[in-house]
Order: structure tokens, then C-alpha cells, then sequence
């Protein structure tokens, strides 16, 4: 009998041309577990959007050269339906009208709240049946999924060994705990393991080289164990 794998985290395209609001976007959707690419202005961000397959576009409406309701429209055109969530500084009523009548599947108006912005992303892949699985594991942008038993980090797939994958498991399900060797040894090792709590050592730093390409995770509690959480208090 053939076993179904579980849905991928969603791939979203950003097209915002000021980097913090951009580098803003897309920390908080790779939170959620949902992978991020991002371009800069108009020409790039249709490119990419015709070349490659996103679950939905954030677009920004003034952009340097094709702006996001001429991005839309030419998609629109070209038969792509890819959902489209709306960005811009302006409140009008018309270009909220125009943005609707575009295809649009909703419009968010410059400042808006991180809190905000999540829901409508998340509220848009629920109606598109394209959400992140439930059970996904999520500390900051590393997301693991226990079913599928893959790991991503930053929208880069990281390869993790039977032992390290156990391992970081029990870490992610524990985050913000400190827990200790001898817990980390009872819970990921098999109960006829001989070995000692050295081993715990020798496989946290395994995860942090290949864990650690952004913010380090899994922090060490001198005497007490280790916890994996966001910053480093």
C-alpha cells in the first residue's frame, strides 16, 4: 500500500523594493514554516513568478519599473492564478477596487502589523488549500515535519541523520526547556544503548554545524542540559 507524503510548507514569492520591509515579510512567513523568495522590483518579480511555482505573491504596488497591479494583470493574462496578496503605502478606495477587480485575493495597507500580515497570509493558503501542514514543527525559520521527517531552515532543506533528526525532534518539541543529558539520552536513544552521555555532546554539535548557518538555536545551560529557542538569553 502506497503512503502519501504530507504537503510541503507553501512557496511565497515577496516583490518589495525596500529591504527592511522585505527582510520583514519574509522572516515572519518563515516562521509559519513556508519557504521565501524575494525580489527587488517589478521585471524580477514577474520573471520570477512566470518561471518558477509559488503558492502565493506579495506584492507591493509602487515598485521600480512594473508595479504589483501591472505584475497581476500580465499574470492574470498569461492564465496564472496564483493567489495575490496586495501591498502598498496608499489607502484609496480605487486602488483597492483595482487591485480586487485584478484577481487580487486581498490588500494590505503600509504600516501594517506583522500579527496581521500572518493571518491574511495564513487565511489566503486556507482558502487556496495551500497551508502549511498542521503538524509542522516551527522555531523561528526552522521548520521540521515529523511525518515527512525533513527539515528546512531559512527555505534551505537540510539533510539530518536518523539520530540527529530524533534528536533535534525532541529539541523542537521541548523548545524554551532547558533539558538535560540524561533526559536528551532516555528520549532519543534506544533503551539498549550502552553508551555514555558523551554521545549527547558529540551529536548537539552534529545539529549546530549543520544547523547554524543563521542564528544559533540549540544553546548549552552549563550544568543542566540544553534548550533550543530564538536569541541567546
Amino acid at each position: 500500500m502506497s503512503v502519501s507524503s504530507p504537503p510541503a510548507p507553501s512557496r511565497i514569492l515577496v516583490v518589495e523594493d525596500e529591504p527592511a520591509i522585505a527582510d520583514i515579510i519574509a522572516t515572519a512567513v518563515r516562521h509559519q514554516g513556508h519557504t521565501v523568495v524575494i525580489a527587488d522590483h517589478g521585471e524580477q518579480g514577474l520573471e520570477r513568478a512566470v518561471d518558477d511555482v509559488f503558492d502565493l505573491l506579495i506584492l507591493d504596488v509602487m515598485l521600480p519599473g512594473l508595479d504589483g497591479f501591472e505584475i497581476c494583470a500580465a499574470l492574470r493574462r498569461d492564465g496564472h492564478n496564483v493567489p495575490v496578496l496586495f501591498l502598498t503605502a496608499r489607502d484609496d478606495i480605487d486602488d483597492r477596487l483595482r487591485g480586487l477587480s485584478l484577481g487580487a485575493d486581498d490588500y494590505l495597507s503600509k504600516p501594517f502589523s506583522v500579527d496581521e500580515l500572518v493571518l491574511r497570509v495564513a487565511a489566503i493558503l486556507r482558502r487556496t488549500g495551500q497551508a502549511a501542514p498542521p503538524h509542522l514543527l516551527v522555531v523561528a525559520d526552522l521548520s521540521l515535519d515529523p511525518e515527512g521527517r525533513t527539515v528546512n531552515r531559512g527555505g534551505e532543506s537540510i539533510e539530518l541523520s536518523k539520530t540527529e533528526f530524533d534528536l533535534l525532534e525532541y529539541l523542537m518539541i521541548n523548545r524554551g526547556v532547558v533539558v538535560s543529558k540524561a533526559q536528551i539520552l532516555a528520549n532519543v536513544w534506544d533503551d539498549d544503548f550502552d553508551g555514555t552521555e558523551n554521545v549527547v555532546e558529540l551529536y548537539v554539535g552534529y545539529l549546530r554545524r549543520k544547523l547554524d548557518g543563521g542564528a544559533p538555536l540549540i544553546h548549552t545551560k552549563r550544568g543542566a542540559g540544553y534548550v533550543l529557542r530564538e536569541g541567546d538569553r
